[in-house]
């Protein structure tokens, strides 16, 4: 083991850039899944014909399959029909895409959880259905689904990894780089990154620790 030659300015500067695109795939892919898994949860949750049939055939295939199937499909298989995607972007669509299924599963569980009376309390005060989910029923579910969508949220970015398997240019990415130039830099550059994953993911969970005291 090499701790000196592995830890050298360039090769942490490289982990470091390596890193920042791992966090910046991770932080777009958790804005547009959030958003688009919020959008699908409710949908399936008020239960409209067909729409919500269509979404869970699509939530549910999407949830068995593997992210790495997904990963090779958004940069392989895509520019087969006319889609070509740069590596960068290829990832996050991919990321984007299972993290909604993901993330929308969570939201419809937090909805299917606020009892009954309360929703019936508010459409006999007068509130429509919109107002009712807008003011009476998201605010509450969404206290309940921090802890599991910050979970979620980790789980997103320890998942960029398999990014590497399309080359990029992410911190898994530029370890492999750094370890081919040296076996005996292998301990210490993984060593380095599972500190680096550690010190993101348990800042989330401590995030989430604190959201979930606040308000539950």
């Amino acid at each position: 083991m090499d701790f000196i030659g592995a830890y050298s300015p360039a090769h942490l500067k490289f982990l470091l850039e390596g890193f920042l695109v791992t966090l910046e795939v991770a932080f777009i892919s958790i804005v547009f899944s959030f958003a688009i898994g919020i959008v699908i949860g409710v949908l399936r949750y008020g239960r409209i014909p067909v729409v919500s049939q269509v979404l869970a055939v699509g939530v549910e295939t999407i949830r068995n399959l593997p992210l790495l199937l997904i990963i090779f499909f958004t940069y392989f298989a895509l520019p087969e029909i006319g889609l070509k995607l740069d590596k960068f972007y290829a990832a996050i669509l991919a990321l984007v895409i299972f993290e909604s299924a993901m993330l929308s599963e969570i939201v419809r569980s937090g909805l299917n959880s606020i009892e009954k009376g309360q929703i019936e309390a508010a459409r006999s005060s007068g509130l429509t259905y919109m107002q009712t989910l807008w003011h009476i029923i998201l605010p509450q579910a969404l206290r309940r689904m921090v802890p599991p969508i910050v979970g979620q949220f980790i789980s997103l970015l320890k998942d960029t990894s398999l990014a590497v398997v399309i080359a990029l240019p992410e911190l898994m990415n530029h370890a492999q780089i750094i370890n081919g130039r040296n076996v005996n830099y292998v301990i210490p550059i993984f060593l380095l990154v599972a500190i680096m994953y550690f010190i993101v993911n348990y800042s989330l969970s401590l995030i989430s620790r604190r959201l979930e005291n606040r308000y539950l």
